[in-house]
């Protein structure tokens, strides 16, 4: 083994770690919405307008991280931007009312999303040396990270643990560790005549089309995840603890599918994993929409996990092996799945409110269908690679 290679093994952990560091964020902090929103004295409809502000947040903030890895280097920009993420856990337990808690949650949104662009870039950079996938590993402990992370805020908040201080203590060790580990990663500069990437611009055509995976993907993730329980209890008459098992099963096959993902990818390859995944989503949306049990669509909304787990992670490494500019093609189907999160769970109980929750999931099913469809926009090139400093420690 070069040290070369060595070196990029190396960075492939510390990346791994980043995106658990990532997760763990996001895991303590929703554990502790009902602390944010009683303490900010804002209603139940008030705290949904609140929580649009991160996915606009993110949606504007995420094509300046491009810029801010052209300008200070991929290892620099990665963890100044991890710092900002981890740090802005701390704002929206302050938030003493709505318009400051929109403020806070518009910070928290952009500043998860640039890191989220910069390490989903050096993922994509580090897939591309080892010659071998590693993207949904990468998702897997993202989702492992989230779980940690929501683990610890349940057991602060059984304790009465002030979210003020669980999300600065937090937010101090979470820092630390990013801080860490990102000396670890990949240094990648440009070269010296390489014109930097606008402040702010449109997704390129191959982002729009690479999009389109991530949003089908991301619109059945956020239905199942929010709508899951609520189907077998108002159409299946399922109790509340069989409801939840609904949730539950879904997350745990999707972060399985993650970890074990990259394997699958290697053998057969994206295009072809998408496309028989998306057929497993669809298999899966059916047993939900045709169930007459409660097991029968606990097992439905598995499969739509074991489905959907993949599309995301290839989605964004088909990005970054397109264009000139990895960085800013990432940036543009991250902003597609996360517009897709956000209006998704709207959506399905618009549908409901004017129909019924199964015809909600018969749209949910052929989205997952349309993962087949456009798998095919996966098969991507990778661009040259300029200014790579892979032996810098």
């Amino acid at each position: 083994m070069t040290e070369d290679t060595a070196l990029v093994k190396r960075s492939r952990y510390a990346v791994a770690a980043v995106f658990c560091v990532h997760g763990s964020v996001t895991g303590s902090f929703a554990t502790r919405v009902p602390w944010i929103q009683e303490h900010a004295g804002v209603s139940a409809g008030q705290l949904g307008l609140a929580l649009a502000f991160p996915a606009l947040g993110a949606a504007l903030m995420m094509p300046l991280a491009a810029r801010v890895s052209h300008r200070f280097g991929t290892r620099n920009a990665l963890r100044g931007l991890l710092a900002l993420w981890t740090l802005a856990l701390i704002l929206p337990s302050l938030a003493p009312g709505l318009l400051t808690l929109c403020a806070a949650l518009f910070i928290y949104g952009g500043t998860a999303g640039m890191a989220d662009v910069a390490m989903n870039a050096i993922g994509v950079e580090i897939e591309h040396r080892l010659k071998k996938s590693i993207m949904s590993g990468l998702h897997g402990l993202w989702s492992v990270g989230a779980l940690l992370g929501s683990a610890v805020g349940t057991l602060a908040a059984h304790a009465n643990v002030n979210a003020q201080l669980h999300h600065a203590t937090a937010a101090v060790v979470l820092t630390v560790i990013g801080a860490v580990v990102c000396h670890f990663v990949l240094n990648i500069h440009p070269d010296e005549d390489e014109e930097p990437p606008a402040r702010f611009a449109l997704p390129p055509k191959s982002a729009l089309l690479i999009g389109a995976v991530g949003f089908c993907a991301v619109f059945a993730e956020g239905a199942s995840l929010d709508w899951s329980a609520v189907y077998l209890r108002d159409i299946l008459d399922s109790s509340a603890a069989v409801a939840a098992g609904a949730t539950t099963g879904f997350a745990l096959t999707m972060a399985i599918a993650r970890l074990t993902g990259d394997a699958v990818v290697d053998r057969f390859g994206a295009v072809r994993t998408v496309r028989w995944s998306g057929v497993i989503a669809t298999l899966g949306g059916l047993l939900v929409v045709v169930s007459p049990t409660a097991v029968v669509a606990i097992a439905g909304f598995g499969l739509i996990g074991v489905g959907i787990a993949v599309a995301v992670p290839l989605a964004f490494a088909a990005a970054g092996h397109t264009g000139p500019n990895p960085s800013q093609a990432i940036a543009g189907v991250a902003t597609i799945t996360y517009a897709s999160g956000l209006v998704a769970p709207s959506i399905i109980g618009g549908i409901a409110q004017a129909s019924n929750l199964t015809m909600s999931f018969i749209v949910v099913t052929a989205l997952t269908a349309g993962l087949a469809v456009f798998a095919r926009v996966l098969a991507t090139r990778r661009p040259t690679t300029a200014g790579a400093e892979p032996l810098q420690s």
